[in-house]
């Protein structure tokens, strides 16, 4: 079965199932899961009792999709993602996107399912960066050693050479930053490169890193951007900087202080996309 099929079929049965459709979906990643806890009238789907989609192994990821209402935009959450070292294929990794962008097109007449926000726990490089911060992405580096599009091409997710030169959408990126300083909020921007994990990085890994121009440091979330690219999602990131990156950091690293972090910061991250949703429809109406 294609990947294709495997996300039809999801779409399909979430369709059957959900009371409205998602104007916008967002990723949730380690230890920001309590943002989909906000929304009200949710239903919530665990991914353990969707077709095709593998459990989440990953601890501070809560492994459902939550459809529910911030505000007057009705929102789709991925509660917890997929990583690459969890030993899931790239096509597994990315089937929440597929799944999120053929979801609006079951129904024709709701929105589209071409708005994504994701998030992640990333650890900084930017010596300029604390942990807490929140980071706006600015742009991606691939070091994962793998690229989701490698394969057999489907021309009915879209170009096999999608374009990325701005795969994080400038609009959505100014929209964040005013709703950023509206709220008195700090938000850092930078360069988000993601490595195959699951150690995290050595010293001279960071140094390697910070001499790239990597503003900070992850395990996911560049598979999720450049499928959505494909298939012609607009595209909102921000990171939570958990923890300093090895040879900044004066202190080892470890899970449970990054979702400690990511739990402390999460307050923050649900006030800042609280504001920026119903902007995003507002500058977005017909998607």
């Amino acid at each position: 079965m294609t990947q294709y099929e495997q996300a039809a079929i999801v779409a399909n049965f979430l369709a059957e199932r959900l009371e409205v459709m998602p104007a916008v979906w967002v990723v949730l990643g380690s230890g920001l899961g309590a943002f989909a806890d906000t929304l009200n009238s949710a239903q919530r789907f665990a991914y353990t009792d969707l077709p095709h989609f593998p459990p989440a192994t990953v601890a501070g990821h809560g492994g459902a999709v939550i459809v529910g209402q911030c505000q007057s935009v009705t929102v789709g959450v991925m509660q917890g993602r997929f990583h690459y070292y969890e030993g899931y294929e790239l096509d597994q990794v990315t089937l929440p996107i597929r799944v999120a962008k053929l979801l609006g097109g079951v129904r024709p007449c709701r929105p589209r399912g071409n708005r994504l926000i994701v998030t992640n726990a990333a650890g900084g490089l930017n010596p300029n960066f604390t942990a807490g911060d929140l980071m706006l992405i600015t742009d991606h580096i691939n070091l994962l050693g793998a690229n989701p599009l490698r394969g057999i091409h489907d021309e009915r997710f879209g170009a096999r050479f999608p374009d990325l030169t701005a795969a994080y959408d400038p609009d959505y990126r100014r929209i964040a930053l005013e709703s950023a300083d509206q709220l008195g909020l700090t938000l850092q921007q930078g360069i988000y490169v993601a490595v195959a994990g699951p150690t995290y990085e050595t010293p001279a890994e960071t140094r390697m890193l910070q001499a790239i121009a990597a503003d900070a440091v992850g395990m996911s979330t560049v598979p999720e951007v450049i499928v959505a690219r494909q298939m012609g999602m607009r595209v909102l990131g921000i990171s939570c900087i958990t923890n300093l990156a090895a040879g900044i950091a004066n202190h080892p690293l470890s899970h449970q202080d990054v979702l400690a972090t990511g739990q402390r910061a999460s307050s923050q991250l649900i006030a800042l996309l609280q504001h920026i949703l119903p902007r995003l429809c507002e500058a977005d109406p017909m998607v």
